[in-house]
């Protein structure tokens, strides 16, 4: 798996990424390109205009030319890495795509600037169709083109965020560890059920699978997720919520806090690197919003967290509210 695989989808509807314009969407709407679901296939179902397919399908080309459709990022941000799922498009997968990008405060017009950051790329029908993708550059929009036409299933724009720096200049207390201010959940020790990523959206989980769940633990010790925050801060609220989690939320949790602004994500696994009690130990209950304040041992600025589970389960998200250590 690439690394980039790992990293939040800057374009996900739930995001609020969102396709802008279509060349053409006959047999399946360009929106379906980016819904967080994983894509499916119904083997009996049918519209008006033909096979139900779940993604952006276009009719069969019959002049020269090409498909294409523009997006706007649900999050600004750098872009690592880009999956263009064809998943279930086999006999009607386009052959190649490109992707440009550009930085626009408003939607792209006739006027904008684009760079191309993936140039024609074969594809593969039924695929995960895999590209890294080398710019610095952060970008607000993208232009999906795919030659001559087809469907894809999903498209998947893996990279970093580049939050809004007002966010940071306010005294209020921000959500440190949210993705919408940049923050990264970088490491956990399991993720058998699902993703570590999802501890860090935007919004309550909508289900048991829209939260973090490790496997039942059957051995010593306790799971863990680190989490690096969009700035460094010193925490004022802690929110450990285990909606959904009913029968299998974790008996309880704990919060500890390092400093490490300019370390590699590989280093915060060392021995070597101290980390300080910010929330001892404290029982947990299924299918609620807990929140700390008082409990917090720890006043001084961090750059991750790790949060502790107890000895096992799912939390559904963690909100790290705080001032940003520039403030203080």
């Amino acid at each position: 798996m690439n690394d980039f695989t790992d990293l939040i989808d800057l374009a996900s509807s739930r995001l609020g990424g969102q396709a802008l314009a279509v060349s053409d969407d006959f047999f399946a709407g360009v929106e379906n390109l980016l819904l967080p679901s994983t894509p499916i296939f119904i083997a009996d179902k049918f519209t008006e205009n033909g096979k139900w397919m779940d993604g952006w399908e276009s009719r069969r080309k019959r002049e020269p030319g090409y498909d294409w459709c523009t997006i706007r990022l649900g999050l600004p941000g750098r872009i690592r890495g880009v999956d263009i799922d064809t998943s279930f498009f086999l006999g009607n997968y386009p052959e190649h795509a490109s992707l440009e990008a550009c930085w626009s405060e408003g939607d792209p017009d006739g006027q904008t600037v684009w760079t191309e950051i993936l140039p024609i790329s074969e594809l593969q029908g039924g695929h995960h169709n895999l590209f890294a993708i080398d710019s610095s550059t952060p970008w607000t929009h993208l232009r999906l083109n795919i030659y001559p036409d087809g469907g894809v299933a999903r498209l998947r724009v893996y990279g970093d965020v580049t939050p809004d720096p007002k966010v940071f200049r306010n005294a209020e207390p921000i959500d440190l560890a949210a993705a919408v201010n940049g923050g990264r959940s970088v490491l956990a020790n399991d993720m058998f059920f699902s993703h570590r990523n999802n501890l860090i959206m935007p919004g309550r989980a909508a289900n048991m699978g829209d939260g973090w769940e490790t496997k039942r633990k059957r051995g010593p010790g306790n799971d863990w997720v680190i989490v690096k925050l969009g700035m460094p801060g010193v925490l004022t609220r802690i929110e450990v919520d285990t909606n959904h989690f009913k029968g299998n939320f974790p008996d309880s949790c704990s919060l500890e806090g390092t400093y490490a602004k300019d370390a590699p994500d590989a280093f915060l696994t060392s021995r070597s690197l101290v980390w300080e009690a910010i929330l001892p130990q404290t029982k947990l209950k299924a299918h609620t919003q807990h929140f700390f304040e008082s409990e917090i041992t720890a006043k001084k600025a961090f750059t991750h967290v790790r949060l502790n589970i107890f000895p096992d389960g799912g939390i559904s998200r963690l909100r790290l509210h705080g001032i940003p250590e520039s403030l203080q």
